[in-house]
C-alpha cells in the first residue's frame, strides 16, 4: 500500500504540488483510541511528501485543534491548499467544544514552506441559512459545512463545500455549496452549485479540468443516500462533468467512479502530474472481514472515454513516472 502507518489510521487526504514534489496533507488518528469510529474527535492533519506517489516521507503534522476554548479546538478536518500573495493558504474545517463538535466552520491557515502553518484569528466561511440547512433544523446529526475545495478563476477564488439544502428529503438535501472571494478572508455564500441528487451527503469535494471538460468528485456512504439510490453502487467516490467550471454539472450513469456496497474504499482524488497525466487515489476503508484499514492506496491511471466517462486503470504500486 502506498501508504500506512504503524499506529495511525488515516482518512480524507489533499494533494498539493511544489515542483517535483508531491505534498500530501491527510487527517490521521492515533489506533490507541481503540475505536475507528472515535476517530474524526481524536484527529490531526498529517503531512507527507513523495516524488512518485508511492514512496512517501514523513513530515511535522501540519495542524491540530486549536486551544481551549478557540473555534477549532473540537477537530480539525479536511481541507485544500493553493498559492497566494507568496504563500501557501490552507482551507480547513474545524469544530468547537462548545458546541459538541455539531457545528462546522471553515478557517484559514498559512505557510511559506507548506511545513509551519499559521491560523488567521477566527473562522472565515460559515453556512448561510438563506440555501444551506443549520443545526436548528434539525432534520441531520450535525450541521455539515466542511471539507472546502479551492478552485481559482483569474482573481477570484471558488470554495466548494459539503453543505445541505435547507429543502427537500432529509436524504435528499446533500449538496455541493458554493461561495466565493477575493482573498480568501473575505467571503460571499451564493447558492449551491448542484441540486438534489439522492445523497445524504456529498463530501470531500474536487473540481478539476480534465481533457476539455470540468470533474466534480465527491463521496458518499451508501448509508446516507435516499431511496432511489440504494440499489445503486454504493459506497464510495462519484463525479459530476459539467462544460465550464460552475456548472451546470451532469451525472453520467451511475455517477461513480469507484464504489461497492462494502464501501471499502472512499473519498478518491484525481491529481495531475508534472507530465499532465491524471492518476486517482482513494484510502482503503474497510476489508472483506468488514474491519476499519485506514490506509492512503497507490495511484491509479485515468483515462477519459468519448463521452467524458472517466475509467480507472489497476494500482502501480511500484509509483508513477513522471519523465
Amino acid at each position: 500500500m502506498s501508504l500506512a502507518l504503524p499506529d495511525q489510521w488515516i482518512w480524507d487526504f489533499w494533494l498539493v504540488r511544489d515542483g517535483s514534489d508531491h505534498h500530501l496533507f491527510f487527517l490521521q488518528a492515533p489506533h490507541d483510541i481503540g475505536d475507528p469510529d472515535l476517530r474524526h474527535w481524536n484527529v490531526s492533519i498529517g503531512h507527507a511528501v513523495s516524488t512518485d506517489l508511492a514512496h512517501w516521507e514523513l513530515l511535522p503534522d501540519a495542524l491540530r485543534p486549536g486551544e481551549e476554548g478557540s473555534w477549532d479546538d473540537w477537530s480539525t478536518w479536511t481541507g485544500s491548499i493553493v498559492r497566494h500573495d507568496g504563500n501557501w493558504c490552507l482551507l480547513y474545517t474545524g469544530t468547537s467544544s462548545r458546541e459538541d463538535g455539531l457545528v462546522q466552520r471553515i478557517g484559514l491557515a498559512r505557510s511559506d514552506d507548506l511545513m509551519s502553518w499559521q491560523r488567521h484569528p477566527g473562522p472565515v466561511l460559515e453556512a448561510d441559512p438563506r440555501w444551506y440547512e443549520t443545526l436548528e433544523d434539525r432534520t441531520w446529526h450535525d450541521q455539515a459545512w466542511r471539507d472546502p475545495w479551492i478552485h481559482r478563476d483569474t482573481d477570484t477564488f471558488h470554495a466548494l463545500i459539503t453543505a445541505r439544502s435547507r429543502t427537500g428529503a432529509v436524504r435528499e438535501r446533500g449538496v455541493i455549496g458554493h461561495a466565493r472571494s477575493g482573498d480568501l478572508v473575505h467571503w460571499e455564500v451564493q447558492p449551491p452549485l448542484t441540486g438534489r441528487l439522492g445523497f445524504g451527503q456529498m463530501e470531500v469535494p474536487q473540481l478539476l479540468p480534465v481533457e476539455g471538460r470540468w470533474y466534480l468528485l465527491f463521496s458518499s456512504d451508501g448509508e446516507t443516500q435516499s431511496g432511489r439510490r440504494r440499489s445503486g453502487p454504493g459506497t464510495g467516490t462519484y463525479y459530476l462533468v459539467a462544460d465550464a467550471p460552475l456548472g451546470p454539472f451532469r451525472m453520467l450513469g451511475d455517477g461513480a467512479i469507484e464504489a461497492d456496497r462494502a464501501g471499502s474504499r472512499y473519498a478518491g482524488k484525481l491529481h495531475e502530474l508534472a507530465t499532465s497525466r491524471m492518476v486517482f487515489l482513494s484510502w482503503h476503508r474497510t476489508g472483506a472481514d468488514g474491519d476499519f484499514h485506514g490506509i492512503l492506496g497507490d495511484p491509479r491511471p485515468v483515462t477519459v472515454g468519448a463521452d467524458g466517462a472517466l475509467q480507472l486503470g489497476a494500482e502501480a504500486s511500484s509509483g508513477t513516472e513522471e519523465s
